[in-house]
């Protein structure tokens, strides 16, 4: 081994050394943060490792410790209740010493601090083995509030259900007595529609549909449920939802995202700008309606937005401005209209020479 001590270094050798470990520094700054001077005199010998800790001695608090009033472990989803618990459905009328089987009581409830709920859960126990199919066998169902079950010893799912709200956990049953509660952390959502400015709205054209918040490997969204009505309740886990809102069948489309908060109702009223537009094809203003026409919609950019055939073709449009193209006997009339939030009207396209040539000159002033 080369002692340090004992040898000589020369004044070029140590320029030679400083130039070396000054490029060590410069080609890894990354990594090095400090550095100390180089010494070609002496060389410290390593510090000896500290006593071993003992692993009996009593732990001592830091007193600079802060506590955090917050750090505390959330109460399970799934989690053990206090026995004894008394379905208020119960059709067991007891238990004894040796029996085979044994019983599971289940209750739930919206939030960590809510009474359980005693109505609209779907309780389904599965069994965690798959049968000859492949799929996860149904054991037993109940329907309501609280629920019992009797199960032989084994593994099992169970899958609970409040609405649109679901949770699924896997419970051991041996031959005792368990009694588990579901924290669901749930809410709802009531839907509601009406015009921006106030008027009313066709609440039975108005449909409601719910997706997640995230999107597949094929960018769309996962829908939850659909065609969901105005003044529907809907119960949802707690989370935010992207809604979607439909006024008709065409282009009144309004999205919005909804936060579910846990026991709680959300009131969501979408605010629409549309209105219900019928197409005429008139002789002259204010006449008969031409049957056997064909419609096309179009709009302030040229495209399509709606087509249909018949005399009073009906729609509910976006506001905006639209041209209507009517196509009866050969010939194809045009007019160009707006659709004003609230405002549902009839639209005429008329087929004289006359009122046409009046309609350009009023586009043109």
């Amino acid at each position: 081994m080369l002692d340090l001590g004992s040898v000589s270094i020369g004044a070029a050798t140590l320029r030679f050394l400083k130039n070396a470990t000054c490029a060590l520094l410069i080609a890894v700054p990354a990594i090095v943060i400090e550095s100390a001077p180089l010494s070609a005199q002496t060389v410290e010998a390593p510090m000896p490792p500290g006593p071993k800790p003992d692993p009996n001695a009593p732990s001592v608090p830091r007193e600079d410790q802060i506590i955090n009033l917050l750090d505390r472990e959330p109460e399970p989803l799934f989690s053990d209740a206090k026995l004894p618990l008394v379905p208020t459905h119960s059709t067991m009328t007891g238990f004894s010493d040796g029996l085979d089987q044994g019983a599971l009581y289940l209750m739930a409830k919206l939030t960590q601090d809510s009474p359980p709920l005693d109505d609209g859960l779907v309780w389904r126990i599965y069994s965690e083995t798959t049968n000859a199919n492949g799929r996860l066998e149904l054991v037993a169902t109940a329907n309501g509030g609280d629920a019992e079950f009797r199960l032989d010893p084994g593994a099992y799912l169970v899958h609970t259900a409040f609405g649109y709200a679901q949770s699924t956990n896997r419970v051991v049953i041996g031959k005792e007595v368990q009694s588990k509660m579901l924290t669901l952390n749930a809410g709802g959502i009531k839907f509601g529609a009406a015009m921006k400015d106030g008027n009313g709205i066709d609440q039975q054209q108005v449909t409601f549909d719910v997706y997640g918040m995230t999107f597949d490997e094929r960018g769309e969204r996962n829908k939850i449920v659909g065609d969901v009505k105005p003044g529907s309740i809907l119960r949802l886990s707690a989370d935010t939802y992207h809604v979607v809102s439909r006024y008709g069948d065409v282009n009144a489309v309004i999205r919005a995202d909804i936060q579910v908060l846990p026991g709680k109702l959300t009131e969501a009223t979408i605010l629409h700008k549309a209105a219900d537009i019928t197409l005429k094809l008139v002789n002259e203003r204010g006449g008969e309606a031409i049957a056997n026409t064909t419609w096309s919609v179009l709009s302030a950019g040229g495209h399509v937005v709606v087509e249909a055939t018949g005399a009073f073709p009906d729609f509910v449009l976006a506001s905006g401005e639209y041209e209507a193209l009517a196509r009866n006997n050969g010939r194809t009339y045009q007019h160009t209209f707006e659709v004003v939030p609230g405002e549902d009207r009839e639209v005429e396209v008329v087929t004289s020479v006359s009122e046409l040539a009046a309609q350009e000159a009023v586009v043109n002033n």
